[in-house]
């Protein structure tokens, strides 16, 4: 009897481990399935939920950038700069913005700077003022504007550039006060070697960034030139990281400057590349005609420049009508048909169309007859952040 009773506890027990076993296995393969739903759950909510992603870029863009930051630029005291730019004179403002004004300086090692000093109200400076930090310590091309250093200093932020002497592109197409001075004016070389380096300019960030940047807010003002007039592109406070994959977009509100925006982004919000190559194509137009994109004091069918110069740019007698009275007998007819060809392609309504800016820069190659000593595009820069760095608060939409 006793026999009998310890088989059947040790059955028991043998059936009590396997119960167990069974148990844990299950257990586990649930917990195994549980994780793989979850990361499968977070996989697509992350590829069909872009706004939560975006949530996060606001939080937390390029927070990781600060040490890299601060090591690739000189952190300047409120004192320092003060001094520099004689008290913030009204006498050194070479410039006025959204963000505030921008003041001519000297500093102690003899340097002269341009000192932006963003303004103080609402969160738009802030947004700027970091997008331009933190992009601009990663950029580096001889054709973008350098940034040489920056102040935070008791709620006063401020950025230092090199100084270019020669202002903005705008200044030098339109009469100033009235005065319409045509021997003052950008003779034609000129504007095409301007052309030609804004295009680099904006194929570095395109071609030679991962992601690429655009711009977003590329035009006449934001293009400045140096003693000798060469041109660099300036101004990233509304610049966005690009998608990885050709032929994407990132969404996001419609920022920029009126007569500037490609019709796709200010109709959808989808930002590619491409939106800025319409945008270089309106300043193709302001270097050809003299006139600013919208003018609604000109005569009726006139006031849009794009609306108004796209019938003519692929007709030789047309063209010719349309071209600034400040360039006369300077150009050769055949220039001015491939500028226009390449204007008009730049500003098609239909993104695709237009074409890359690698492609721009090699159409206006042969047309320009002097060019800077360095043939170099700029070095290559790849992000290893969010691709969205700044947040989507800043100027006026249209």
């Amino acid at each position: 009897m006793e026999t009998e009773d310890f088989v059947y506890r040790r059955k028991e027990r043998v059936a009590l481990v396997a119960i167990v076993v069974v148990a844990s296995l299950a257990v586990a393969c649930l917990l195994v399935a549980f994780s793989y739903y979850c990361y499968i759950r977070n996989k697509l909510s992350k590829r069909h939920n872009p706004h939560k992603k975006d949530k996060y870029e606001e939080k937390g863009s390029f927070e990781n950038l600060q040490v890299a930051t601060e090591k690739g630029l000189q952190v300047f005291t409120f004192k320092q700069l003060h001094s520099a730019t004689g008290g913030f004179s009204k006498s050194n403002v070479v410039g006025h913005g959204g963000f505030g004004s921008v003041y001519r300086g000297v500093l102690n090692d003899g340097r002269k700077v341009a000192v932006k000093f963003m303004d103080q109200a609402g969160k738009q400076g802030e947004d700027e003022f970091k997008m331009e930090v933190e992009l601009l310590s990663r950029l580096h091309s001889p054709y973008l504007l350098a940034l040489l250093g920056y102040c935070s200093d008791n709620n006063h932020k401020l950025l230092v550039y090199e100084f270019m002497a020669n202002g903005g592109l705008q200044e030098h197409l339109y009469p100033i006060n009235g005065h319409n001075d045509v021997n003052l004016r950008l003779d034609w070389e000129t504007r095409l070697r301007i052309a030609l380096e804004a295009a680099k300019g904006l194929e570095y960030l395109h071609e030679h960034v991962s992601p690429p940047v655009i711009h977003r807010d590329f035009k006449s003002s934001n293009i400045l030139l140096d003693k000798n007039f060469h041109a660099k592109v300036s101004d990233f406070g509304l610049a966005k990281l690009g998608p990885d994959k050709a032929g994407g977009h990132v969404s996001t509100r419609v920022l920029g400057t009126q007569g500037y925006i490609a019709p796709e982004y200010a109709l959808t919000g989808h930002l590619t590349t491409k939106s800025d190559v319409y945008s270089y194509g309106v300043v193709l137009l302001e270097l050809l005609t003299g006139r600013v994109p919208v003018d609604m004091k000109r005569p009726p069918g006139e006031g849009v420049l794009v609306n108004w110069v796209l019938p003519c740019l692929t007709d030789r007698e047309k063209v010719v009508q349309i071209m600034d009275p400040a360039l006369e007998s300077q150009y050769s007819m055949k220039e001015v048909i491939q500028v226009a060809a390449i204007a008009a392609m730049c500003v098609q309504p239909e993104a695709d169309y237009r074409p890359l800016m690698a492609d721009v820069v090699q159409s206006l190659v042969p047309l320009v007859k002097t060019h800077r000593p360095t043939s170099k595009v700029g070095s290559y820069s790849s992000f290893s952040v969010p691709r969205s760095p700044s947040q989507d608060s800043g100027r006026a939409s249209t």
